[in-house]
Order: C-alpha cells, then structure tokens, then sequence
C-alpha cells in the first residue's frame, strides 16, 4: 500500500504567502508518509488579477511558483501534483489553468491542461464565473505512471464530465486527482455525489484537494478536500479550513473490487445514428 496526501488552503492573491502556507502544508504531508501529495486549483494565486504577468513569468523560468515546486519535491522526496498555476503553452500565449506533476527529483513530468473551463452562474456573492476570460482550454488528457499507480489527471470543473474519467480508466488509471477551488454554492450541492461517482464508474482511487473557507476577496470555497476509494467510500476528509487529508491506496483492493465486477468488459455503445433512427420511428 502506498500513503497519499491531499493539501487544503484558503489561497489568496499575495504568491509569496500562498507558497509559505503550502510548504509547510506539504512538509506535514511527507512528515505523515505521503509519497504523492496533491495541491488545490489555484494554490499560489486566488483572485490575482495579474495572471497574464503571472503566467509569462513562469514560463521565462523567472517566476517563483515553478522553482518552488521543484525544491518542495526534492527536499520531501515526494512526488507532488501542482492543482493549477497559470501557464501558458508557448511564448506569448494565453494562460492555461496548468497542473504539472514533478517526481520526487523535483523534474516536470508532465502537465495537464484544463479541458473544460468554468463559464457559469452561480447563486452566491459573486453570482457570474468566466473562467475562459483568462484561461484557454486544453485539447488532451493525461495518465501518467507514478510510484503510487498509474495516475490520470484533472481539474474541478472537468469532475461534471464523465467521459473524460472514463478515457482516464481506460488508459489505464488507478488513481484520479482533482484539484479544485469548488464555489461554496455548488460544493454543497455536488462536491459528494460527483466525486463518488467518478470513483464507482472508474473504480479507481480518488483524490481531490479543494479550497476550503472564506477568501480575502470574499468569495467561499467548499473544502471537503478527500480520499475516495475504488467502491466510492469517503476514506479520510478534511471539512473547512486548511490541512492536509492523508490516506492509503491499496491496488489489491482496488483489483479486488475490479475482479469481482468488471464493469470495464461490460460497456456496450450504441451508435448515434441508432439512436436517432429509433426516435423518429
């Protein structure tokens, strides 16, 4: 069994104290055992309205998010999974809402961008989110492996999409994170039941560390940052308030629960075409 740890934050706009909170945050993490610790969206700015800036900094390498993930993973022995930071793809380019994964070297291995982006509306303070105002959208999913299993990779708003977990299991994910910064409003509503049914249609793992409290700016993050197991039990979660969610991920359970319902060899498609016919007959 492996040990993986989820970190909760109440980020806010100022990057330098957002790092601190998540070095000490992370060092609590691989202090408990964790070999994989996962950041929430948004971790080093929340409501920075310099994100442009923030953005093309860290791709000249003259930022400071990028070198201080690097050290938190090489001082920590740890493999960590980034939530987002602002990054774009090209010199020049539009921000992408960026999750890197680094090894336990501190080297990037990877980066997902984030497929669906949060264009809503919402009954709370802030009322309207447009999230592709600053963000561009990504065009592929990522599954990488990890010391822990074979991770896939996604971000808050793309918890609504289950097609996208189900490409994630079948390029072979075990474990799924989902670094988010859930509205209040909407955590309450779904943050639960979604993330249990991504577990149980995948019958995978699931690690999803949220924002969670009030924000400098005024706006509410729902927390409830967690560990999900294959058969869709809530194994460890952390409420409201900053911390880390620490738990196991056991492959032979997660084989196990596969074995003995392979809902994988069960899918059946029907072709659209079919659908159609059949309505209008």
């Amino acid at each position: 069994m492996s040990q993986v740890a989820a970190i909760q934050m109440i980020s806010g706009a100022d990057v330098q104290a957002n790092l601190r909170t998540a070095a000490s945050l992370i060092a609590e993490a691989a202090a408990a055992g964790a070999q994989l610790v996962l950041l929430p969206e948004c971790f080093a700015a929340f409501g920075n309205r310099a994100l442009a800036d923030i953005a093309a900094a860290e791709y000249e390498g003259s930022g400071p998010i990028r070198p201080f993930l690097a050290e938190q993973a090489r001082q920590h022995g740890i493999w960590l999974v980034a939530g987002s930071i602002p990054l774009p793809t090209e010199p020049g380019g539009k921000a992408m809402a960026c999750c890197l994964v680094l090894d336990d070297q501190g080297r990037e291995v990877t980066r997902y961008d984030k497929l669906h982006l949060f264009d809503v509306e919402v009954s709370d303070s802030q009322r309207s989110y447009r999230e592709s105002k600053d963000y561009g959208y990504g065009d592929r999913f990522v599954c990488i492996d990890t010391p822990v299993g074979r991770l896939g990779l996604s971000i808050c708003y793309d918890v609504r999409f289950a097609e996208l977990y189900a490409a994630l299991r079948r390029a072979g994910a075990e474990l799924i994170v989902v670094p988010s910064a859930f509205t209040a409003v909407t955590g309450a509503a779904h943050w639960d039941v979604l993330l249990r049914a991504r577990a149980i249609e995948t019958q995978c793992y699931i690690l999803a560390a949220d924002q969670g409290g009030k924000h400098a700016n005024g706006r509410e993050t729902f927390g409830h940052s967690c560990l999900i197991d294959p058969w869709g039990e809530i194994t460890a979660c952390l409420p409201q308030g900053e911390g880390v969610v620490a738990g196991e991920i056991d492959l032979q359970h997660l084989n196990t629960i596969r074995g003995r319902m392979p809902v994988a060899g069960h899918r059946r498609f029907v072709p659209l075409d079919d659908i159609v016919r059949a309505s209008t007959e």
